[in-house]
C-alpha cells in the first residue's frame, strides 16, 4: 500500500497573535498551548509556570504588562 502525505508551508499568512507567542519545550521542542500557573509580580510582571505534556520538562517564563488608560 502506498502511502500518502502532504507537505504544507510552515509560512504563516496572517498568524495568529496568540498563537506567535507560545514557548515550545527546550527539551523536545512540542508547542505548548497553556501556562500550568501564573504570578502576578512587582513592577506590572507576570510569571508563568509551563510543564511539557510531552515529556514533563517544567520551566518559567516572565512577561511585562503593558499599563492601559483608564477613560
Amino acid at each position: 500500500m502506498r502511502a500518502i502525505a502532504e507537505i504544507l508551508s510552515t509560512v504563516a499568512y496572517r498568524p495568529d497573535p496568540r498563537g506567535s507567542d507560545l514557548p515550545t519545550c527546550p527539551v523536545c521542542a512540542d508547542t505548548m498551548v497553556a501556562a500550568e500557573a501564573s504570578a502576578y509580580l512587582t513592577d506590572n510582571v507576570i510569571s508563568y509556570l509551563w510543564t511539557c505534556d510531552t515529556c514533563g520538562y517544567g520551566f518559567v517564563t516572565k512577561h511585562s504588562a503593558k499599563r492601559f488608560a483608564c477613560n
